[in-house]
Order: structure tokens, then C-alpha cells, then sequence
């Protein structure tokens, strides 16, 4: 469903993805781990179109995300990190507001809207302001956001950063309940995401692939069978360790 063939990004010298590639299924739940300065932000970016790639190619359900961006995004769904919104709009209102940039009108629009809150247990905050909520529902919103048109593809970067044990449970509970119908990259730093959702999970370092497989592939690489130990032994220089 998304194919992603050497991509790169070059900020003046600096080159921060250096050829990426890889491919998401329907039914997989990709996640996308590194350290910081890793280049995970920047390639997400790149994937969603939100930042321009100095070369390489995002397919997206056979659509050309550069030559074709228009038709490529509406098959995505994608909650950024530190996701924005209106803090001043209630639930619904910002969610009306999504609909309508999307094209929805009249019963559909109620229709979706009416769905995503359903799917994120939003429906007791759902005419309170967004200012007012806890992160956690804050959070949910732009989840909400995110699969208002049921995309095919769901790219979230660090869904569950900063939220308290029983938020990111019920995070997770979200993404794997929709795991079977999508292809979802999630970015992420939390080691625990990739037990806790993922089918498989990719490594990136200094904005190269350096593991790719399902995480009992990638703990069978260290004598400890502990994901923590591969990360830290692909990740960290010999002279840091």
C-alpha cells in the first residue's frame, strides 16, 4: 500500500535521509524507531508531503506523492508530533471544520464526524472545548482528525510522547483496533510501543536503515533477547558504549 524508494533530504551540506526504502502493508503496523536526530521526523515528513524530499519516491496505493500529491494525501491520514489544534473550537466544531477542508457536507459530514468521536471515546467531551481537555483528550482529537476520511494509510509520529500510562493504553487499543483495515507507520523513541502494536519495526540511525523485521527478529540479534540491548547496539558509536 505505501512503497518509499531511496529517499533523501538534504538541508545545505548536510544530508539527514540518506536513501531511505521500505514498504507497508494493509494489516501492518510498522514501527519507525531511532534516536533522536535520527531523521524519523524528517521522513515522516517527507512521506506525508508536508516537507519536499531532494530526491527519492513515496507510492501510495500506486500514487506518485510528488507527481500526483493531491491524490496521494486523501489516501493518508496523518497525526503529526505535538499535533495542532484550535483550542478555542469545541470537539465537534474543529472536527466540522476538518470535514469541510476534506469536502464532506451535509449527512456524510455527520456521519464521519459522528464515527471518528465514536472510535476515540470522545463522546463525553465531544462539545467541550479543546483548551479545556487533558492531553490525553487533546491527543484524541487529532487522532480524530486523522482517520475522518478512513484512509487506507495512517502515519502517526509519537502518538503516545508525554501521555500518562492509561492514555497511551487506550492509544494503543485504537491503532491496534484498526490494524487489520490499514497500513500504519507509527514514529516513535518508546521501545514499549513496538511490543505493544507493531507486527514489525525499523531501525534508523544518522538517517540510514539499519534493522528491518518483526521484533522478535530484531531482540534475536542480542544475547539478552531485549529490544532496549539491539536499539543501544545499532544506535550508539563503540566509543559511547
Amino acid at each position: 500500500m505505501l512503497e518509499v524508494k531511496d529517499l533523501r533530504k538534504q538541508f545545505g551540506a548536510v544530508e539527514v535521509v540518506k536513501g531511505v526504502s521500505f514498504t507497508v502493508d494493509k494489516g501492518e503496523v510498522l514501527g519507525f524507531l531511532g534516536p533522536n536526530g535520527a531523521g524519523k521526523t524528517t521522513t515522516m515528513r517527507m512521506i506525508t508531503g508536508f516537507l519536499p524530499a531532494t530526491s527519492g519516491t513515496v507510492l501510495v496505493n500506486g500514487k506518485d506523492a510528488v507527481a500526483d500529491p493531491v491524490a496521494a494525501k486523501a489516501l493518508m491520514g496523518y497525526l503529526p508530533e505535538n499535533a495542532p489544534s484550535y483550542h478555542s473550537m469545541t470537539v465537534s466544531g474543529f472536527l466540522s471544520f476538518i470535514a469541510e477542508v476534506r469536502g464532506y457536507r451535509g449527512s456524510e459530514k455527520r456521519d464521519r464526524i459522528d464515527a471518528a468521536i465514536r472510535q476515540c471515546r470522545m463522546e463525553p467531551v465531544r462539545n467541550q472545548s479543546i483548551g479545556t481537555l487533558s492531553k490525553g483528550f487533546r491527543q484524541r482529537v487529532c487522532f480524530a482528525q486523522a482517520i475522518l476520511h478512513d484512509p487506507p494509510i495512517l502515519i502517526m509520529d509519537e502518538p503516545t510522547d508525554g501521555l500518562d500510562p492509561n492514555q497511551k493504553h487506550t492509544v494503543r487499543e485504537m491503532i491496534r483496533r484498526m490494524a487489520s483495515t490499514k497500513a500504519i507507520i507509527v514514529s516513535t523513541h518508546i521501545l514499549e510501543e513496538v511490543d505493544a502494536v507493531c507486527t514489525r519495526a525499523i531501525i534508523i540511525n544518522q538517517g540510514t536503515i539499519v534493522a528491518n523485521g518483526t521484533p522478535a527478529t530484531l531482540r534475536a540479534q542480542s544475547p539478552s533477547g531485549r529490544l532496549d540491548d539491539v536499539f543501544r547496539m545499532l544506535t550508539v558509536g563503540k566509543d559511547e558504549q
